[in-house]
């Protein structure tokens, strides 16, 4: 009996102190925290750095993603256009695709005759900044572009003489160096266009020119055997097929101080003291009027322009008789030019079948009978304008464009996907949960 109670004494005697040793460690103070280093004083003429505050709108959140910095004027891509006559609604629908499918910031320039500039109005509301805004325009869209109107202008010559060369205004865009003259690069278009991916990427090929390269555009055809220069031209042309001026991407700042070789005088001038005399030597051997100008200066200045392939100018040419334009079989059409009037007949229901869509994608239910209402627009963009595209396209097989219409649709595709997959992207990012 001894022996187990000796054992139980033990253990009774191993628990009193276990209890003792805990209480001990309860009873001590904590240990200090370790001393914080010692500030430098900060050094004179510069202040201390500062710490976003949590909560703060430059603090972010785990997985959410970095606001890009708000880009600057310098930073916006300029996009100038001529509305004159029934060219407002075509106008419109231009800009809508510029806004629709561009990443970057957009600086509109918008110049239109006096009778158009109050219709434009309507539509628009101007701040005291100018900033252009179509009523029905959401914010997400709005913020994304400025634009400014302008009155028809020429500085040289006749103005009634100008107006009236080929088209109306047409002429108004060999003015442009000239007028704006705070803009270092623009990028000018037709109202008859329609972007079908983001002006950026044409933006980009500002980069590529050479130390004399000011202008670009894309040749007028590309079997010179059928190009509309090499069989009935009068004047000089550039190149073999000359080149097509509805989509002209222009380095102004190079143009202002570039001194022309010409055939007027044995030395260079001026592009505004180049625009009257040239006119009134070719005046009666020109028939695309301003587009004749254009090619007869880089006829005597061929390293001033760059060449870009045919799929940013997309018109009927390159399909009416077969296709023609190997640049938009690889990659699709960049931008379409519905010249001769095609979105509003049923000469070529290809080019008319994209403008409509364009024209009425995620138009809102609410609209008054008669009103035209280009926004808002639809998240969901393969469904407001993919594939109505690719039905309407059924209706035009019958036609030589209308039989491939994966050039149509390829760029139109590829742009959607990307923005998806940026919006799902984003939207994964934001609401991550660690």
């Amino acid at each position: 009996m001894r022996r187990p109670c000796k054992v139980a004494a033990a253990l009774l005697c191993l628990a009193v102190l276990l209890l003792l040793y805990l209480l001990a460690g309860s009873a001590a103070p904590p240990p200090a925290p370790p001393s914080a280093p010692a500030r430098r004083p900060p050094r004179l003429g510069r202040s201390p750095p500062r710490r976003s505050p949590a909560g703060s709108a430059s603090a972010r959140k785990p997985g959410e993603q970095k606001h890009p910095k708000e880009p600057s004027s310098l930073q916006c891509m300029h996009l100038a256009v001529v509305a004159c006559g029934d060219r407002l609604e075509e106008t419109l629908i231009m800009l809508k695709s510029a806004v629709l499918f561009s990443n970057s910031r957009l600086c509109f320039h918008i110049f239109a005759e006096d009778s158009l500039k109050p219709e434009f109005e309507k539509k628009c509301l101007i701040s005291s900044q100018h900033v252009f805004q179509l009523k029905e325009w959401p914010s997400s869209y709005t913020k994304k572009f400025e634009s400014n109107i302008y009155s028809i202008t020429f500085s040289v010559g006749n103005a009634q003489e100008w107006k009236k060369l080929f088209k109306p205004c047409a002429a108004q865009r060999l003015f442009l160096p000239v007028i704006l003259k705070d803009v270092d690069s623009l990028l000018y278009v037709d109202t008859d266009v329609l972007f079908l991916r983001p002006i950026d990427d044409i933006w980009h090929l500002l980069r590529e020119f050479n130390s004399t390269q000011l202008a670009a555009m894309a040749p007028e055809h590309e079997i010179p055997k059928i190009g509309w220069y090499s069989r009935f031209a009068r004047h000089p042309y550039y190149g073999t097929t000359g080149v097509n001026s509805g989509v002209m991407l222009m380095n102004l700042t190079r143009i202002r101080s570039a001194h022309f070789k010409n055939s007027l005088i044995p030395g260079g001038l001026t592009w505004e003291e180049m625009l009257y005399p040239l006119y009134q030597k070719y005046k009666n051997y020109i028939t695309w009027g301003d587009q004749d100008l254009l090619n007869i200066i880089f006829y005597f200045n061929p390293e001033c322009l760059y060449v870009f392939p045919c799929q940013w100018n997309y018109r009927p040419d390159h399909c009416m008789y077969g296709s023609n334009c190997r640049g938009a079989e690889d990659e699709g059409v960049s931008i379409l030019h519905g010249n001769r009037g095609v979105y509003h007949d049923d000469k070529q229901p290809t080019f008319k079948a994209v403008y409509e869509v364009i024209r009425d994608v995620s138009a809102a239910p609410q609209s008054p009978p008669g009103v035209l209402l280009l926004f808002p627009f639809e998240d969901n963009l393969f469904q407001s304008l993919y594939y109505p595209l690719q039905s309407k396209f059924l209706d035009t097989v019958h036609t030589l464009c209308g039989r491939i219409p994966q050039v149509f649709l390829k760029q139109i595709e590829k742009t959607m996907k990307k923005v998806y997959e940026n919006r799902v992207i984003v939207y994964l990012g934001a609401n991550h949960r660690y």
